[in-house]
Parts: structure tokens; C-alpha cells; sequence
């Protein structure tokens, strides 16, 4: 289950990575409820500032995914991560102070978003580099593992801290976390790395790498379902803070709960992944089925009655949306030409979290419109119709063979 482990590089990055993205999640939980209280409990506000951290997704995750496949991804992540880490500095001490207005947020929101965007598609390639091709799987569930316990961990502390002291020490809290994958970086054996030799340097790469895609139709499948999911179904965390404040009456705590609930789920289901990985390789048909079963999940979620069966209704769908999300990640990856890895794990990235800034705007209209569940109802069923997609296209493309086989017999 934990072979990967077994890397001296990868132990270094996992560690780092429990302690940073620990950080991470204590920052978003806190954030999204500043600029609640900023905005006087706006859910269009939330989706503004949603909006805003995943618009730069749009503009430079593909060419981001250039530079991972030209360029060495480690001292890349070492860039990105201070990065990260010092605009959660800025926002603490923002806040702290008694400065912080609800523009600024929105200012580095947009600012965060652009090294995020940059930071997503190296570190999804960088994976491979670390354990090799014969790990992989197991790495993107473990990579789960730590993102989701993260998950759980972080949004509890913040709700605690966020009622005791404020929000600002959340941001700095996270500021500081950063260091420690950064450290894991800076220790990492570089001779070690699974590295293959980079595409020459010529114009055209960008185009090449969209092509190298759209000649692919099982690459299309995934691509539409991570767009469809990731943009529609996945806006978690803003529509958790409406449900929880503006529904349910609860304070950041609750939110925090809910949060942490679906975290267990999503913990879950990358565990199973991980114990899976040893058994075979990805299958399209446990991507399309995860897909379906969150999409029916996260609808039937939005209609429970109280707080409490809302929350206990999570556990399953993060179950679900975890077995969809690792092995559209694994299939991904083991299924292209290591030259082009970097440039079509851009393009995945784009599709994930490029559909945010809709997604958020969306879900926040849809608050205000319909009420605070709509967001959860109308996401999963999105995510149900995308799955059908999906499935129809792959059926598609085995009919002709089906037809030709006939004739042939």
C-alpha cells in the first residue's frame, strides 16, 4: 500500500507535503469566511473571490505544462511554493493589523491563483520523476491521501482558530508551513530523479501537445469529465460555507465540520486506491462509475433535511469523487509519451481547475437565486449527465470494430 514510500525523494516530498498542505486547507477554510464577514454573509461575494483565485488557471496552466516539460521541475516547485507561502504571509498580516478589506483579498486571490496555475501542472508531472512509471498509481493515491487528511485536519483546526483568535493567525500559520515542503525540495537527491530527456527546444510546442490529445479519444473522455466535474461538481467549499452559515445557522465550526466529513470519505477512497494500484493498472470503467455514483451522491446530499444527515451524507461522496479523481490522474499519466507529459498534465490541470472561476460564479448566483442547496443538487446532476457522456463516447468508438468483426465472421 505504501510502496512508493520506499523513495528516499518521495519521503522527503510527502512529508513536506502533510505539514504544508495542512497549511493550505487551514488558509482556505479561513478565507472563505473572511470574505463572508467582509461581505456581510455574500454568497456572490465567495463565488467573486472563488473566481479569482482559479482565473489564472485559464491563462497559464498550459503554458506552464511547457515549461515543466522543458525545464527542471523541482527547482520550479521550490519557486512556486515560496511564492504561495509568502502571499499567505501578506493576507495574515493584513488581517491581523485590522487592514485587510475585502479588495485586498480579492487582490491576492488573483495573485495566489497565478502561482497555483503555475505550480499545478509541475507538481502533478514531477510525480513520475520521483518514484517511476512502476510506482506512479500508488503515488497519485498516496498524494490523495495526504491532500485529504490535510483536509480533514486543517479545515478542524481553522474552524478552532478562526473562533479563538481570528483569521489572520490562520494565514500566517499557513505562511510558515510552507517551508517545510520547500525543505523537502532543497533535501531531495537530484541524481535520484527519474528524469527524461526534454523535447528539443523548437516552436510549435504548445500546439503539439493539444494535438497529441485530441488525437486521442480515451484522453478526450477523461479531459470532458474532469472539466465537467471539476467545474460543476466540485465547488465545495464555497457552497459548504452558505449551507453552513446561511441554511443551517452554524458558525465556522460547522463549516469546518463539513469540510472535514467529506474529507473523510475522500480519505477513504484514496486509501482503496492506494491498495488497488498493486492489483492493475487504472480503468476507465472505475473512472466512469466513480464519476456517475458522486454525481448520484452529492444530488441526494443536497436534499437531506437537517445538519447532521447533511454532513454524514459527505462521507460517500467524497468517496466516490476520490475514486474518480485518482484514476483519472493515473490514467493520464501512464497513458502518454513521457516527452509530453508535462504539456498534457497542463491541459488536465486547465480542465480541473480552469472551470473554478464559472464554477464559482455559478454556484454563487445559484445561492442567491435558488437557495443555498441548489449549488450541491445541480452540480451532481451535471456530473451524472457528464458521466453518461463519457460512457457513450467510448461506446462509440468500440461499435465500429463490433460491426466490422461481424461482417469479417
Amino acid at each position: 500500500m505504501f510502496r512508493s514510500l520506499r523513495e528516499r525523494n518521495y519521503r522527503y516530498y510527502a512529508s513536506g507535503q502533510v505539514v504544508s498542505l495542512t497549511g493550505t486547507w487551514m488558509q482556505r477554510a479561513a478565507q472563505d469566511w473572511l470574505v463572508l464577514e467582509l461581505s456581510g454573509g455574500s454568497p456572490g461575494a465567495l463565488g467573486v473571490a472563488v473566481a479569482l483565485q482559479f482565473l489564472p488557471t485559464l491563462l497559464l496552466t498550459l503554458w506552464a505544462g511547457v515549461v515543466a516539460d522543458r525545464f527542471d521541475k523541482r527547482r520550479l516547485l521550490v519557486a512556486t511554493q515560496t511564492a504561495l507561502g509568502i502571499c499567505g504571509l501578506v493576507l495574515g498580516l493584513l488581517d491581523v493589523t485590522g487592514l485587510v478589506r475585502l479588495w485586498q483579498v480579492y487582490v491576492l486571490c488573483l495573485v495566489l491563483g497565478c502561482f497555483s496555475a503555475v505550480d499545478a501542472p509541475v507538481r502533478q508531472s514531477f510525480v513520475v520523476e520521483m518514484v517511476g512509471p512502476e510506482h506512479l498509481t500508488n503515488a497519485v493515491a498516496l498524494n490523495s491521501m495526504t491532500f485529504n487528511l490535510a483536509r480533514i485536519v486543517g479545515p478542524a483546526i481553522s474552524g478552532v482558530l478562526i473562533t479563538a483568535i481570528g483569521t489572520g493567525w490562520v494565514f500566517l500559520a499557513n505562511g510558515v508551513s510552507s517551508a517545510a515542503v520547500v525543505g523537502g525540495l532543497l533535501l531531495m537527491d537530484p541524481s535520484a530523479l527519474h528524469r527524461s530527456n526534454p523535447p528539443p527546444k523548437e516552436r510549435g510546442q504548445l500546439g503539439a501537445g493539444l494535438r497529441y490529445v485530441r488525437g486521442r479519444r480515451d484522453l478526450i473522455v477523461v479531459m470532458v469529465l474532469v472539466f465537467c466535474i471539476g467545474t460543476f461538481g466540485m465547488n465545495f467549499e464555497n457552497s459548504f460555507a452558505v449551507i453552513a452559515r446561511n441554511v443551517f445557522g452554524r458558525d465556522a465550526d460547522g463549516y469546518g465540520l463539513l469540510i472535514t466529513m467529506l474529507a473523510v470519505g475522500t480519505l477513504t477512497g484514496a486509501a482503496l486506491a492506494a491498495r488497488r494500484s498493486g492489483r492493475s493498472r487504472p480503468r476507465m470503467r472505475v473512472m466512469l462509475v466513480g464519476a456517475a455514483a458522486f454525481g448520484v451522491l452529492e444530488a441526494a446530499a443536497s436534499l437531506m433535511p437537517s445538519y447532521e444527515t447533511f454532513a454524514a451524507a459527505l462521507i460517500p461522496v467524497g468517496l466516490a469523487v476520490m475514486t474518480f479523481t485518482t484514476s483519472a490522474n493515473a490514467t493520464v499519466q501512464l497513458a502518454v509519451e513521457p516527452t509530453m507529459r508535462g504539456r498534457v498534465m497542463g491541459l488536465y490541470m486547465l480542465l480541473f481547475l480552469g472551470g473554478k472561476p464559472l464554477g464559482g460564479l455559478l454556484s454563487g448566483w445559484a445561492a442567491e437565486a435558488f437557495g443555498g442547496r441548489s449549488p450541491i443538487l445541480l452540480g451532481g446532476l451535471a456530473s451524472v449527465a457528464a458521466a453518461v457522456v463519457g460512457a457513450a463516447m467510448l461506446v462509440r468508438r468500440r461499435q465500429p470494430g463490433v460491426v466490422r468483426s461481424r461482417r469479417l465472421g
